[in-house]
């Protein structure tokens, strides 16, 4: 039987996805993805006439999904007051091919991005309080605020984005403080989290805490950087290690060497040394839409979509 397609608006997503949720179905993903139990190609990238503008081709499928997600990321959406990321994502039946749902997975993609940072901060440091700087005052920012402050105490948030005026709205929006220099925002933080749209480094390694822990999201491109090779000098972590290596800049420019995968630490393959300074390179994984995008059809749906 083919059942109804469903179209959900961003609205509809936002009501249906929780961060309670979507946080231990990104945790089994990620384990899921180092432990090769997830058929995930190398996302397809395609440059798009407006400076600086991408489209992203992500399918994936693990137990129970099957979703491809198409996002455009365009830096001038931000002058337009739009989303700089816009993503549709097509959720299939993994048995039969059906399609079940198209959605507008930008909230989607705002929130499953913060939410594997959260995991990884789950896993990586303790539960004492922290001091938080983001670099970038986009729905990353907003997002990462949100998700962080749900599985470790934060004491004080730093806001700087090259625009100050964007910096104030977004520290007014997550009760944060706006920095005027990245430097300044930086130093002292126990975590930090870039979400730029910078394609050369905004921060540098000489600014960081011992012990820090850097959240680098950014950067996408394998010319594009978000941090300098002093700080990709630390102790590095990946999202998906093929990916980092094939894609990310940051990663591809210093020589720097993944050490594992935030997969392998989650199962409990893999001990981080204590104390070090740790980068977890996240670039965004298909396999953490599909399982998002299953917890949203299972919400309006009512029942598991993957039963016969």
């Amino acid at each position: 039987m083919i059942r109804p397609l469903l179209l959900l608006d961003n609205d509809a997503v936002r009501r249906h996805l929780s961060l309670d949720a979507l946080l231990p179905a990104v945790e089994n993903a990620l384990i899921d993805l180092s432990a090769g139990r997830v058929v995930q190609p190398m996302r397809t990238v395609m440059e798009l006439p407006a400076p600086g503008a991408l489209l992203f081709v992500k399918p994936a499928c693990t137990a129970g999904a099957l979703a491809t997600k198409l996002i455009t990321q365009v830096p001038d959406n931000a002058a337009r007051g739009l989303p700089t990321m816009i993503a549709t994502l097509v959720l299939l039946d993994p048995q039969t091919g059906s399609p079940l749902a198209v959605m507008d997975a930008t909230w989607l993609t705002e929130l499953r991005t913060a939410a594997v940072s959260a995991v990884a901060t789950r896993a990586l440091r303790d539960h004492q309080p922290k001091r938080m700087a983001i670099l970038g005052s986009g729905a990353l920012a907003r997002s990462h605020a949100l998700a962080l402050r749900a599985v470790v105490p934060i004491s004080e948030i730093r806001i700087w984005s090259p625009t100050r005026a964007n910096a104030e709205r977004c520290a007014i929006d997550i009760s944060g403080v706006a920095y005027a220099d990245a430097e300044t925002t930086v130093r002292g933080a126990d975590i930090v989290v870039t979400v730029t749209n910078a394609s050369t480094p905004v921060l540098m390694g000489r600014w960081l805490k011992p012990g820090a822990l850097v959240h680098a999201v950014g950067a996408p491109r394998p010319g594009w950087r978000e941090l300098d090779d002093e700080a990709m000098a630390n102790y590095v972590i990946a999202d998906h290690r093929a990916a980092a290596e094939t894609e990310s800049g940051d990663v591809i420019l210093s020589g720097a060497t993944v050490r594992c995968e935030i997969g392998e630490v989650l199962a409990g393959k893999v001990a981080v040394p204590p104390g070090v300074t740790v980068i977890f390179k996240a670039l965004g994984q298909a396999v953490e839409d599909a399982v998002a995008a299953r917890l949203v059809y299972d919400a309006v749906t009512g029942r598991n979509a993957w039963r016969a």
